[in-house]
């Protein structure tokens, strides 16, 4: 393996990381910036949004349904595994995980992400997520919304 090729892993990690971080934190925009301008967030049997706005605009919707969900202070902890780089080159990268996600329920839903990723210039950028939600509590609160499962 070739240093670009590593240092690619490493930013993309990072790309990866800070979109679980700042989702768990709630701030939205900087959450919005791991994207391309054009990117796409697409949850399975839910809508695909198209650009940062639209991304935001859904993921403020889902925090104020854990906000109104909750009768203690609410929490959301997402954990990204398994990391698995499919396909790597200095145009674009394919890149699989698994996921889960802890809320004040305890366990929420877990599920995995295929992402493709593209460098911006100081970075990598999501330009395709596709999230598949493959399994969810009985009293989730974010994988058991309408449309999921």
């Amino acid at each position: 393996m070739e240093i670009w090729e590593l240092t690619t892993r490493e930013q993309i990690r990072d790309t990866l990381a800070r979109y679980t971080w700042l989702g768990d934190a709630g701030r939205l925009e900087e959450l919005a910036e791991t994207f391309s301008a054009d990117g796409v967030l697409e949850i399975r049997d839910l809508k695909t949004l198209r650009g940062r706005s639209e991304i935001v605009a859904f993921l403020s919707d889902v925090g104020r349904n854990i906000a109104d969900s909750a009768d203690v202070k609410p929490i959301v902890r997402h954990s990204l595994a398994n990391v698995l780089f499919t396909d790597v080159t200095p145009e674009q990268a394919e890149v699989v995980s698994y996921f889960t996600l802890v809320t004040h329920i305890g366990l929420d839903h877990a599920g995995r992400c295929r992402d493709t990723l593209v460098p911006d210039g100081h970075g990598w950028l999501i330009k395709h997520r596709r999230v598949s939600n493959d399994w969810a509590a009985h009293n989730s609160i974010i994988g058991r919304q309408p449309g999921g499962r």
